[in-house]
């Protein structure tokens, strides 16, 4: 799988220090790209996940998928053999990993024409309920952990246009493809034929199946959005990033989404990575190189019990966020616990120059006062 013709790589961070778990992001994907089409009523190509969590869809980080990053051919470059890609994985079922979609019976409590409501409660139908009932962000701010110790943080996903990415290997028709431009990971629907292998092999389960369409679908990353000739034609070029992005970028409440293409040392996203070392990709270690990469989040100190003062942990463990994030696939757990103590110590580093009536750039770039700090795919 050479994937040598690539001009450019579209690169992401995602600061979860600032994500509220307000879900507008999801909202904005949702109804911009999947609420129309028959099919489509299940998937979420944008979600937040409350973590540690079930995961959407459910328990996807146990379903296998990606690369075998045991064989030896795997760090040598973009050259691995199928033989090296994990197929073991099972096909998510939509009712009971992604849960299958409901309405509410708005038409029936908000009598917005006039008339009487003959309903006093909104309700969803089908009702999802019983045992195996699930959905998108079914765990919402389910914490894990003993009080006063409980704790939970929010991860928005989306696909991660891989530089290596599973599904592309795993299609044997060949209509997943990487655009030369920019690296974005799409499906030629054209010759799609819905064999599902894509979805067997991408371990985070970005890719989905359109049953009524028989054909595999997935975040576009709104590339309709972007065309070269906005810079040039648009009144206010300084606003020219912001219609140039991602709907889940641009509305993003708590500014945490980062994005530029990678190579380009003045994007900020690159600075983040390449200069700051602050962020770490989720599960490097299913081999498939994502561009989405994250800075890991910050938690209070814990306590032994509610009277007892505050200890130097923090109460989201250490282990726990290594569990889940790293640099790339070499790495050992040891070593990731290490980059994300090495991560906050830096975060806490600079956030004292600043209290201290200094300046630091990390911060300045953390802090994102405009769009254009954060939306730079106008660079390079």
């Amino acid at each position: 799988m050479a994937l040598t013709n690539i001009q450019k790589q579209v690169r992401m961070v995602f600061d979860l220090n600032k994500c509220l778990g307000c879900q507008t992001c999801t909202s904005a994907c949702k109804t911009q790209w999947t609420d129309r089409n028959q099919g489509q009523q299940y998937m979420y190509w944008n979600n937040v996940e409350t973590q540690p969590g079930r995961g959407y869809p459910k328990y996807y980080d146990m379903m296998g998928g990606g690369w075998d990053v045991k064989n030896p051919t795997y760090a040598s470059g973009l050259t691995e053999p199928l033989s090296a890609l994990r197929f073991n994985s099972p096909l998510p079922k939509v009712n009971e990993s992604y849960g299958a979609p409901w309405e509410y019976n708005y038409d029936q409590v908000l009598k917005t024409s006039g008339g009487t409501p003959t309903k006093t409660q909104v309700v969803p139908s089908p009702d999802p309920s019983g045992a195996n009932a699930y959905g998108m962000n079914w765990d919402e701010d389910v914490a894990t952990g003993n009080y006063p110790n409980a704790y939970y943080f929010y991860l928005p996903r989306i696909c991660n246009h891989c530089t290596t990415p599973a599904c592309l290997a795993a299609c044997p028709r060949k209509a997943i493809y990487k655009r030369q431009e920019d690296g974005i990971v799409l499906v030629d629907q054209n010759r799609c034929r819905g064999f599902r292998y894509c979805v067997k092999g991408c371990p985070y389960k970005k890719t989905y199946f359109n049953h009524l369409e028989n054909k595999s679908q997935k975040c576009i990353f709104c590339y309709p959005r972007r065309t070269d000739s906005l810079e040039a034609t648009d009144p206010q070029p300084q606003l020219a990033p912001t219609f140039q992005s991602n709907f889940c970028f641009t509305q993003c409440v708590g500014r945490i989404r980062f994005v530029g293409f990678s190579g380009n040392p003045a994007a900020n996203v690159n600075k983040l990575i390449d200069t700051w070392r602050v962020a770490l990709r989720l599960h490097p270690e299913w081999g498939t190189e994502p561009n989405l990469y994250y800075i890991p989040p910050l938690s209070p100190p814990g306590g032994g019990t509610s009277t007892e003062a505050l200890g130097t942990q923090n109460r989201i463990p250490v282990d726990v966020l290594a569990s889940m994030f790293g640099d790339d696939h070499l790495q050992t757990h040891a070593q990731r616990v290490a980059r994300i103590e090495e991560i906050f110590a830096t975060l806490a580093s600079e956030r004292a120059k600043v209290a201290a009536g200094g300046g630091s750039e990390l911060i300045a770039i953390l802090t994102a006062h405009s769009e254009a700090d954060r939306l730079q795919l106008h660079l390079g």
